[in-house]
């Protein structure tokens, strides 16, 4: 289940924001009898290069969102390197389609946001239940 989005600019709104474009990109499916979850991602990278642009800068919204939290550069460019691998090599026909069903960068891209969060804005931490 896709959770509400807010449009909130507080911390714990745009984690949730994060939270919401990651599960869309890159957990939104399962594969049956398998249970290995994919996204957009994965399914957008079959449509060649149209569809990782298009899930390229949907994952470089993130990395703005995580600029807006005040992430230090060395982070951001982290993440940035992460889109750049999964966009570039994504654009890789065959492998490319593996390469996204597998390397996650916006879960990854994730982890880093919450780690910062959970560290300078303990208050935007959620607890799922």
């Amino acid at each position: 289940m896709i959770p509400q989005v807010p449009l909130g600019r507080e911390p714990h709104h745009i984690r949730q924001r994060i939270e919401a474009l990651e599960y869309v990109l890159e957990r939104s499916f399962t594969v049956p009898g398998w249970g290995r979850k994919f996204g957009v991602d994965a399914l957008a990278g079959l449509v060649p290069i149209a569809g990782d642009i298009i899930t390229g800068a949907l994952s470089a919204y993130l990395v703005w969102e995580a600029r807006n939290l005040g992430l230090p550069k060395w982070k951001l460019a982290r993440m940035a390197m992460n889109v750049g691998i999964d966009s570039t090599l994504g654009m890789v026909p065959i492998v490319g389609d593996a390469f996204d069903f597998f390397y996650r960068s916006n879960s990854r891209n994730l982890r880093i946001v919450k780690s910062h969060l959970d560290k300078h804005h303990p208050a935007a931490r959620i607890i799922e239940g």
